[in-house]
């Protein structure tokens, strides 16, 4: 059994598959089979953006 090759993915890619996951029209197997993504990279995906947000809203409220 042969290895696939390491893939990257452009953060716009990113952004659009984990954007797809927080609107929860379809499900994680649905969206993986859709964009040739593991499932688990996709909840990663999903968790960074929300991850970076309640970092801003911490750092705002710091200095309000």
């Amino acid at each position: 059994m042969s290895k696939r090759p390491r893939r990257n993915h452009s953060a716009v890619f990113k952004d659009k598959v984990a954007l797809e996951a927080v609107k929860e029209k379809q499900t994680m197997v649905q969206l993986s089979e859709r964009f040739q993504v593991h499932p688990n990279q996709i909840t990663e995906w999903k968790k960074q953006p929300l991850e970076k947000a309640q970092k801003i809203l911490r750092k705002g409220n710091r200095s309000g």
